[in-house]
């Protein structure tokens, strides 16, 4: 008769820094990324305000470039500078990156907030003040993320991460409404909004966030942080100028200026792939791709950005420009409802993210994320069936399920990258996975854009042209609007302009008596005019996003079981641990892990004759 014994569960050591310590970690890093990503969206909708409290006219000639610099201005430099800001992170300390990060953000939105010139000096002072503001954003997004990582065991770290990716992505939907309330009572409340949250936030993370993760010493790469830096910004640049029309073109891709600015940021980046590899302590640690799970999580995040980053731009557009008109909507009235609208997106991630980030926890990140794919793949595919003037009953359901499948995908994928990473190397760890998104989403932005202007400029000058003239507005008239750059009437309904009203000018100008005006800038002409030319551009958008998709969800199907470092040791020939012991180590060795012998071999390689493995 032999007798069995139960081993009990070992017991987890109290933390030391407090039993509640990672609950203020996660509240507070959500605080900060919750802030940043409404800050991000929320001048997507309060543009128009912002403009006329400034009294200038986005869409005049010369100034469309100031348009996009508050737009993207924020984005540009939070997916440049995250890399950079993780890695000083690793070296001085993630919280007291965090700390600043919080602080040069309030600043910054202090001074957004009392912006004291109009015109163009104006403009020019939010937009310099928008790119400082987002410095204190990449500190933010660069180390919360790390923060999170030190302060969860690996068992919970799909939860944090499932939270504080909501946080992301409910903050930019949220900015869309916050926008359109705040904005028409005043267009300075659209930035002082963040600065009691961004006070509050940080002091409490100043008194209550402990530098405890691994730190590594290191010299800073500054020739591969200039490389970089100075690579990203001209390819990113190049995108934002690329979307304005150029000698004659419907966009400026053949701009002398926009290809310096791509291909030689391209080069750069090449040259900052052969400096990390000659350097003693890069930035961007390329022996991370060796990992797996590392090298496919990176890929699949930045497929699912380029997939979902001109989204929301294409959904505006497609509310504001065609769908509300429609329904009764004055353009005026459209930016504030198209955020409602839209509100199911949002509503589905917050149901599917911290659920997703739970069952990662214990089941893996690969289903999930995988899934998480192939379901938004499916529902790009299946928006491409509805018509231009939708059922909206139809519309929101699509856009809850699309909200479900990416809230799949997005926590398990963030903590699968993650736990792949020794720890101190969490934070540029983090700064690659945000720079990719980041990066990525700006150029989704372009491509997005791209497509549609090139369908419109093949199929709308006909219809506007045969358009206008059926309703009064002469020959010559006609054929100059009909062969104006479409970019211009995008941003027209991007802005909550009317725009048709913004390429006749006043009725004397368009040559037509009131009622030929009225009807031609009333609910109707412009969203019929425009419906199936671009129908057809979004089609393709939705084609390459859904392909996008379906890349994400193969690499993260090829991401391997769910593996963690928590107990292995930092270095460059560490060996990984998955869930179970395996990592890379291979199945001998988690055999020998589960008869005890692996513990034996671990304390001879620790004695000081043991061979490194």
């Amino acid at each position: 008769m032999s007798t069995t014994v139960t081993a009990a569960p070992p017991q987890q050591a109290p933390d030391p820094r407090g039993p509640h310590y990672r609950w203020i970690a996660l509240s507070n890093t959500t605080l900060g990324i919750l802030m940043a990503t409404i800050n991000g969206s929320i001048v997507l909708i309060a543009l128009p305000d912002i403009f006329r409290g400034i009294q200038l006219n986005p869409l005049a000639p010369g100034n469309t470039s100031y348009f996009l610099w508050v737009l993207m201005g924020f984005m540009l430099v939070t997916a440049v500078l995250v890399v950079s800001f993780g890695r000083i992170g690793d070296i001085y300390g993630r919280v007291r990156m965090y700390n600043l990060g919080f602080a040069v953000f309030t600043f910054f939105s202090i001074m957004l907030a009392i912006t004291p010139m109009h015109g163009a000096g104006g403009a020019l002072w939010i937009v310099v003040m928008r790119i400082l503001q987002g410095i204190g954003g990449a500190f933010l997004f660069a180390n919360s993320t790390a923060i999170i990582t030190d302060a969860f065991p690996a068992d919970q770290r799909g939860f944090a991460l499932g939270i504080n990716g909501v946080a992301a992505v409910a903050g930019s939907f949220l900015g869309l409404i916050l926008g359109g309330v705040l904005g028409p009572v005043s267009w300075r409340l659209v930035f002082l909004v963040s600065v009691p949250f961004g006070l509050f936030g940080t002091v409490w993370a100043y008194l209550k966030l402990q530098d405890t993760g691994a730190r590594k010493h290191a010299n800073l790469d500054w020739l591969g942080n200039t490389t970089f830096a100075v690579g990203l910004t001209g390819v990113l640049a190049g995108i934002v100028y690329g979307l304005q029309p150029y000698g004659g073109h419907s966009m400026g891709w053949t701009s002398p200026m926009v290809l310096t600015f791509v291909i030689g940021g391209a080069a750069l980046l090449v040259a900052f792939v052969f400096v990390e590899q000659h350097v003693s302590d890069p930035m961007f640690d390329l022996r991370l791709f060796s990992n797996r799970a590392f090298a496919m999580g990176n890929l699949a995040g930045l497929m699912s950005a380029m997939a979902r980053g001109g989204l929301q731009f294409m959904l505006i557009i497609w509310l504001q420009g065609i769908w509300l008109p429609q329904h009764g909507y004055s353009f005026e009235r459209t930016p504030l409802w198209a955020g409602i609208f839209m509100l199911p997106l949002t509503i589905g991630f917050l149901a599917s993210g911290p659920v997703s980030g739970i069952l990662s926890d214990r089941y893996g990140a690969r289903p999930f994320a995988t899934g998480g794919m192939a379901g938004t793949a499916a529902m790009f595919l299946l928006m491409e069936l509805l018509p231009m003037n939708f059922n909206y009953i139809y519309f929101a359901v699509m856009l809850l399920f699309m909200g479900i499948f990416m809230g799949l995908f997005a926590a398990p994928n963030a903590t699968g990258v993650m736990n792949s990473l020794p720890p101190d190397k969490r934070g540029v760890g983090a700064g690659m996975l945000n720079t990719f998104q980041n990066g990525a989403a700006v150029l989704s932005i372009g491509v997005f854009f791209t497509i549609i202007t090139l369908v419109l400029a093949a199929k709308l000058p006909g219809s506007m042209y045969s358009g206008l003239t059926a309703h009064g507005v002469p020959a010559d008239k006609a054929h100059e609007i009909a062969n104006l750059p479409p970019i211009g009437s995008l941003f027209s309904a991007f802005l909550g302009y009317n725009p048709i009203g913004q390429l006749l000018g006043s009725a004397g100008d368009a040559h037509v008596t009131a009622a030929q005006y009225s009807y031609l800038t009333g609910h109707g002409f412009f969203p019929h005019l425009i419906s199936s030319s671009f129908g057809q551009g979004l089609r393709l958008a939705f084609d390459f996003a859904a392909l996008a998709c379906l890349v994400a969800a193969v690499a993260s199907w090829m991401r391997g079981g769910h593996r963690e470092f928590d107990h292995a040791p930092s270095g460059p020939h560490a060996p990984l641990r998955d869930e179970v012991g395996a990592g890379l180590m291979g199945s001998a060795e988690v055999a020998m892990e589960q008869t005890g012998v692996g513990a034996a071999l671990e304390e001879l390689e620790a004695a000081p004759s043991a061979q490194p493995r």
